[in-house]
């Protein structure tokens, strides 16, 4: 099953706990740091356009780019009822991060929520690459987070149960997760339940996410394949130095 296609439907409230509002004000920060006046950004996986709505709040015109047509549908009904002044600045569009070309360039490009580990292969990690730099300006900035590799190999992943619910539905999501050692891929095989508080029904849909492990070494040479600059390297909305506890961080890398 295509990830984010069923899953899509209950993503905003499993991840109601998220808190977009810093993690925007953490990226405006490091582009207002590494590319200053910087206006304009490109976010590739844009997923149902969260942190697009509070970017655009900090006075950022964004461009957002999705696989998932089911997620960027969430995504503009959300631009739809927002200011019209914030929805003005904000515009979505389908599109493969591999292969996309808008024709047209921007101060910073931004991939969050570990958009760049769901690029499994070389190949995938090297076109996504690409896709960044041919969109930025000269010495626009490139900031995704991933999956930190000293880390996953350090706190193994487990079983995970979550539980959420509005006043409407009543959701338990079941994480599997599954090691792929020799291709630094993590498989994470979800089981969702969703109750329906009115109709008493229950249904029931998996997915598997397949997500990628990254080190500094290994992206640098990313970097320096694509023709950017690797700035930074730190954990994910603190700016600590990463280590073995640091499962989620950071790097920028400019043209």
């Amino acid at each position: 099953m295509r990830a984010f296609k069923d899953y899509a439907r209950y993503y905003d409230l499993l991840y109601r706990d998220k808190d977009y509002a810093s993690e925007a004000e953490f990226v405006h920060q490091l582009i207002q740091k590494h590319a200053p006046g910087a206006r304009s950004i490109l976010e590739l996986g844009c997923g149902s356009g969260v942190h697009a709505q509070y970017l655009a709040k900090l006075g950022y015109r964004i461009h957002g780019v999705d696989m998932s047509t089911e997620m960027l549908e969430y995504a503009e009904e959300r631009r739809i009822g927002m200011d019209r002044d914030q929805s003005e600045r904000i515009s979505f569009v389908q599109g493969n991060i591999h292969n996309i070309n808008l024709g047209r360039n921007f101060d910073a490009v931004i991939a969050l929520f570990h958009v760049m580990s769901y690029q499994p292969s070389n190949s995938d990690l090297k076109d996504s690459f690409a896709t960044a730099k041919n969109h930025l300006i000269k010495d626009g900035v490139f900031i995704f987070d991933y999956w930190y590799g000293p880390a996953v190999l350090t706190n193994l992943p487990h079983i995970r149960v979550k539980r959420v619910e509005d006043n409407y539905i009543d959701i338990t999501r079941i994480a599997e997760p599954f090691m792929h050692p020799n291709e630094n891929l993590v498989e994470v095989n979800y089981q969702i339940f969703v109750k329906d508080k009115t109709k008493e029904t229950v249904q029931v849909f998996r997915e598997t996410h397949r997500l990628r492990y990254l080190f500094k070494p290994e992206l640098e040479l990313f970097f320096a394949e694509a023709g950017l600059k690797h700035l930074e390297c730190c954990e994910w909305n603190t700016g600590r130095v990463p280590g073995f506890d640091s499962w989620n961080v950071f790097s920028i890398g400019k043209k």
